[in-house]
């Protein structure tokens, strides 16, 4: 299918290559500001991928030559759809968030649209990239972009921490950062299974073990969950407030 690609950071340079490994896309379209912004007339979809703040002035130059039945397919925080909509009259729209990982066919992206052939659309281009997930309303999105989109980074933060600890009690920099690395690929392993989060925690907190002393420490005065909580609500204000609208 012609796929045309707006925008080539972080995010729009990792779906290419993901696309490209799997044999989904070989060749989409990759627009940006240092290629002239022509879609081809075949184009099927138009995944923008360019700043939430920039998407306007970006896609105002391909307007004239976007195909009028082609589907629009955003993978941006906290730009809506009715506003694509309006933008990009007469066009379906779906959105999607992926992470990162779709760079190794390893992502997992959140997909809504009220268009049935727009979500069928967005499934054939993601599904081969990345665990996709349908949510029934689009307000879900932004609590998807927090849960899934931002908590890779999370999950690293506080590997980073747990590594600081480790080095407080002794370990040398380098091996605490390694212990914990180790640990993370450890526990992605676990996660790649079906198993519940529950029965992973629970296959390795023995009862009165090391490990369920920790679960305990993390659980006094609800201090993980506080922090969960309190990261996911933040990068959800932020979804709301990143276009400026």
């Amino acid at each position: 299918m012609q796929v045309t690609l707006l925008g080539h950071g972080r995010l729009g340079s990792a779906i290419a290559e993901g696309w490209r490994l799997t044999g989904t896309v070989p060749c989409p379209t990759v627009l940006t500001r240092a290629v002239p912004p022509v879609c081809p007339p075949d184009t099927l979809a138009l995944v923008i991928a360019v700043k939430p703040a920039a998407w306007r002035q970006a896609v105002a130059p391909i307007l004239a030559t976007l195909p009028a039945d082609a589907t629009v397919i955003s993978v941006m925080a906290g730009v809506r759809a009715a506003d694509l909509s309006a933008a990009l009259p007469g066009r379906a729209v779906a959105r999607v968030m992926p992470t990162t990982a779709v760079a190794q066919a390893q992502g997992v992206a959140a997909i809504w649209s009220d268009d049935a052939a727009a979500r069928a659309l967005a499934h054939a281009l993601f599904d081969p990239v990345a665990d996709t997930v349908d949510l029934d309303e689009e307000v879900l999105i932004d609590a998807a972009t927090a849960v899934a989109g931002s908590a890779p980074a999370f999950f690293y933060a506080l590997a980073q921490a747990l590594a600081a600890a480790g080095v407080a009690e002794g370990l040398t920099p380098d091996a605490a950062e390694r212990l914990t690395r180790g640990a993370l690929r450890s526990a992605g392993s676990g996660a790649a299974t079906e198993a519940s989060l529950e029965a992973l925690i629970a296959r390795i907190a023995s009862p009165g073990g090391t490990t369920q002393a920790g679960l305990m420490a993390f659980a006094e005065g609800h201090g993980l969950a506080s922090a969960a909580s309190t990261a996911v609500a933040a990068a959800v204000r932020r979804a709301h407030g990143l276009t400026g609208d």
